[in-house]
C-alpha cells in the first residue's frame, strides 16, 4: 500500500507534491504559517495542514500500529461458514476478493469528480467560468471541463485535471 500523497499550492503556483512528511520537510523553511499556502489531499482533494514548525509531530502513545485495522463486517451466517472453509480461513479469503473486484474495476474512478471539485472549490470559486467548469465536470465532458478553464493559471488547471482522471496531457 502506498502513502497518501499531497500538493501544495502558495496562491495559484503549485510548490511541491509529495507524502506528508516529505512535504513537511520541503517546506519547513517557508515558516510555519506561510501566506496563502493551501495543501491539498491527491487522494480526497480536501485541504488538509502540515506541520511546519520544523519540530517533529509527538510520537503517539500506546502500541505501534502495524498498518492494519479491524473493522467490523456483517455477514449471514451461510457467508462466515464459507469463509471458514476458505485457504487461509475468513481473512485471507476475503483480501482475495476485494483485490480480484478491484484489478477487475474499470480504471475510471467515480470519486474523481469529488475530488477535483473540493480542490476548486477552495482555490478556484471566484475564477471566470468555475460553474460551467463544474457543470462539465460532473456531465463527465472533460474536454469541455478543460474548456471551461482556459485561461486559468496553469498549475492549478493541470492539478484539477489530474485529479478528475483526465490529467493535462488528455485534456
Amino acid at each position: 500500500m502506498t502513502e497518501e500523497t499531497f500538493t501544495a499550492f502558495q496562491g495559484t503556483k503549485r510548490l511541491a507534491s509529495g507524502t506528508r512528511r516529505a512535504l513537511e520537510t520541503d517546506l519547513a523553511p517557508l515558516g510555519p504559517h506561510p501566506e496563502g499556502l493551501l495543501v491539498f489531499s491527491d487522494l480526497t482533494g480536501r485541504e488538509t495542514d502540515l506541520n511546519l514548525s520544523g519540530t517533529p509531530a509527538p510520537a503517539p502513545r500506546g502500541r505501534p500500529k502495524m498498518g492494519v485495522k479491524a473493522r467490523e463486517i456483517t455477514l449471514l451466517p451461510r457467508h462466515w461458514d464459507w469463509l471458514a472453509g476458505q485457504r487461509g480461513g475468513a481473512s485471507a479469503a476475503l483480501r482475495r476478493i476485494v483485490d480480484d473486484a478491484m484489478n477487475a474495476a474499470p480504471t475510471d474512478d467515480p470519486r474523481a469528480p469529488d475530488r477535483a471539485y473540493r480542490f476548486l472549490s477552495a482555490i478556484a470559486g471566484n475564477l471566470p467560468r468555475f460553474e460551467e467548469a463544474i457543470r462539465a465536470l460532473y456531465a463527465g465532458d472533460l474536454r469541455g471541463f478543460a474548456d471551461a478553464m482556459d485561461g486559468w493559471p496553469d498549475d492549478l488547471r493541470d492539478h484539477a485535471l489530474t485529479l478528475a482522471g483526465a490529467g493535462p496531457q488528455n485534456a
